[in-house]
């Protein structure tokens, strides 16, 4: 058993090195997070807000972020709007009972949403239901809409303002490279909007 583990141990760590390699070198990719950055850090210095939808691991996500802006990254400045649509079970129940699942983001942003407000829209696969109803409610609401998915990016691939794809077809290594841009992403807007002088 033990060598079986440790094999498999290996390899884990080796694919997760292979995909932070092939993000580390895809200046596309770098090019594409800076104008994700750009986007946000615009809806916000408009008074704008960040929001955040995915599911299962991706839902975790989504929450993540959202707490990183609202609270902080890597230092001590004021809060910046960020919601994540995951985190109310009372409207995420309530909206699957009466609508179905496929409406829980769309509703929320029905509601919450406004012109201007940006959405990081993330579903491993692309193809996620109650995501690409989401981000059809955001084009009808005039909000801008960044995705995040796996190699193919799915029906998102076309429908998102800027699609990150992560260089992998498995769900749990496309959801490691999430993470890693997600946390690039909070901290550049961070650094963009509270810069600091020994920054």
């Amino acid at each position: 058993m033990a060598h079986r583990m440790i094999d498999y141990l290996q390899a884990e760590f080796e694919k997760s090195r292979r995909l932070i390699e092939a993000m580390a070198a895809d200046k596309a990719m770098h090019r594409q997070v800076l104008d994700v950055v750009r986007r946000a850090v615009t809806a916000l210095q408009r008074g704008n807000k960040l929001l955040f939808a995915g599911n299962g691991g991706s839902a975790a996500d989504a929450q993540h972020w959202a707490a990183e802006l609202v609270s902080r990254f890597n230092y001590d400045r004021a809060g910046l709007p960020g919601i994540a649509l995951t985190t109310d079970t009372s409207a995420l129940t309530a909206i699957g009972n009466d609508y179905g699942y496929e409406r829980v983001f769309a509703r929320q942003l029905e509601a919450l949403g406004r012109n201007g407000d940006v959405l990081f829209a993330m579903s491993t696969s692309g193809n996620s239901g109650n995501i690409l109803f989401a981000i059809d409610a955001a084009h009808a609401s005039g909000i801008d809409v960044i995705g995040f998915t796996g190699r193919s990016g799915g029906a998102m691939a076309n429908r998102c303002s800027v699609c990150l794809r992560m260089p992998s077809d498995e769900t749990p290594k496309i959801q490691e490279g999430h993470e890693i841009l997600g946390h690039l992403i909070c901290g550049m807007i961070e650094r963009e909007m509270f810069p600091r002088d020994r920054d």
